[in-house]
């Protein structure tokens, strides 16, 4: 296994013939990303590549700030009337890109546009407990919750405000590649796996856009993203690795930004299909993972063991419950036992996941007796494979999950509970579990509940918790900016250095 603690080596470079131009004279900030961007409508995809674009499009109802705090964006001020009606008081100079105003009309066609089980939105679950989006005066809208939901401010974060009248014109899939919001970028040209360019709004309702023009660029290989930041062909890259990190760190002209994330690394396991359908097989190749060496050798220092599939940071943590014990012998016995020597595990992955990872997996599990055959594709195609069904989704993938509400609702409820497209898992004491959680607003009976979820999937394991993530970019001196926990990437918080 040594060869997984090795550094990646950075590739040297000539001298550049011309200088870069100077912060000051640039009105062009470009973005290596690591993948590339699956969809530009903001009630589809939540993956952290596509956000990064379409969020700069598009308002939402409330955000959080830098601190993490939930304030004010679309609504400025919101209040329960009753434990099952939220009223949302809304701004009235805010315009679409087209010129239209932003009214309480399209609120809530936004709101029930995400909630429209015809729809087929991946983040249905996250909004599901919405039951009706009213629009209540000339600048109110209200809604109403099946039942009473502790989550719903944090889930409506990532509620995107789109205009009505537009959507309904173009039909869903042309929005889609004809995005428009009241954002302060709008969306000039989608080369779709290539790039994205967003030009600022001048007559943006908020702060004036810092950048005259942001490029969105999908470079998969780590190594040309870094020499792309080296050479100043890009300002801010994505989806760097701890190794990256290391080779990058110190560097002239270079900084790297990080911090600890709400996203928690894991490996999904299909309970309902091929090998992995057998729950003590799934049991083994739990004690046949080495977690610890993946952290040490692969992580570099940047992530910490979790035993469930959620952060101590995100309310639903369970710091008591410890995941199987790493012991291959036990492991070879338990595949011996069961006649599953020598069978196939297909690892279904992306290139923006940790190509090492996945063969650290493929050695770890070739040694207690399984084959691993590693299928990569792009990673819009993952995300339909994933979200399809248990036939297309293979039997091992890794996946790196946050919700961005800060709670166990947002994470093991739309990735495990029956009937979501995420799951490949079904467990109807797990189903009251966390159909119970979300429900009820005291927050020590809502961690009973969680506890017994925690404890039902350490035991039937649809997935292996490996790490809590740290979100890592690398960045030119001259660009100013801080991440988030959240992963939010707005360009409005970025600034070229005085």
């Amino acid at each position: 296994m040594r060869r997984f603690a090795m550094a990646f080596t950075g590739i040297a470079l000539g001298a550049l013939a011309l200088a870069s131009p100077s912060a000051a004279q640039k009105d062009t900030l470009t973005v290596d990303l690591a993948s590339a961007v699956a969809t530009m409508d903001p009630h589809i995809q939540w993956d952290p590549e596509s956000s990064s674009v379409y969020r700069n499009i598009f308002d939402n109802l409330i955000t959080r700030n830098i601190a993490g705090k939930i304030v004010p964006q679309v609504a400025t001020a919101w209040r329960y009337t009753d434990p099952l009606t939220l009223v949302f008081d809304l701004r009235t100079d805010i315009t679409f890109q087209d010129g239209n105003k932003l009214t309480p009309e399209d609120v809530a066609f936004s709101v029930r546009r995400m909630i429209n089980p015809a729809f087929k939105s991946p983040q249905l679950s996250q909004f599901d407990q919405i039951l009706s989006a009213d629009v209540t005066g000339p600048t109110q809208v209200t809604l109403h919750t099946k039942t009473p939901y502790p989550v719903l401010l944090a889930q409506l974060t990532k509620l995107s405000i789109v205009p009505k009248a537009y959507v309904e014109k173009l039909g869903d899939v042309a929005f889609n590649l004809q995005p428009m919001g009241s954002g302060p970028y709008r969306l000039r040209n989608w080369q779709r796996g290539q790039q994205s360019v967003l030009d600022a709004v001048d007559t943006y309702w908020g702060s004036k856009p810092p950048f005259k023009t942001a490029i969105f660029r999908a470079v998969p290989d780590a190594t040309t993203r870094m020499a792309d930041l080296r050479t100043s062909r890009a300002d801010i890259i994505r989806g760097i690795s701890p190794d990256d990190a290391v080779t990058l760190k110190g560097e002239a002209g270079i900084k790297l930004l990080t911090v600890p994330s709400e996203r928690v690394a894991y490996l999904f396991m299909n309970a309902q299909f091929g090998p992995t359908k057998d729950k003590r097989l799934r049991q083994a190749i739990s004690m046949a993972v080495d977690r610890d060496l993946i952290i040490s050798a692969l992580q570099q220092g940047f992530g910490k063991k979790v035993d469930i599939v959620l952060p101590a940071s995100n309310f639903g943590y369970i710091e008591d419950i410890t995941f199987w014990p790493h012991d291959p012998a036990r492991a070879r016995a338990l595949i011996k036992e069961i006649g599953a020597e020598g069978s196939t595990v297909v690892f279904l992955t992306a290139p923006s996941y940790d190509r090492r990872l996945n063969e650290a997996v493929q050695q770890m599990l070739a040694e207690v007796g399984l084959k691993v055959d590693i299928v990569s594709v792009d990673f819009p195609t993952y995300l339909r494979r994933r979200q399809g069904q248990p036939e297309e989704s293979g039997h091992l993938a890794q996946g790196r999950w946050s919700c961005g509400c800060q709670d166990a609702d947002g994470v093991i409820f739309p990735l495990f509970r029956s009937g979501s497209i995420w799951s490949k898992f079904s467990n109807p004491e797990f189903d009251a579990a966390v159909d119970a959680a979300r429900v009820v607003l005291d927050e020590n009976e809502r961690l009973k509940y969680y506890r017994r979820a925690f404890e039902i999937m350490r035991e039937e394991i649809p997935a292996i918790p490996l790490f809590q993530d740290v979100s890592i970019y690398a960045a030119r001196n001259e660009l100013q900016w801080t991440p988030t926990p959240n992963e939010a990437f707005f360009l409005s918080d970025m600034k070229w250095q005085p």
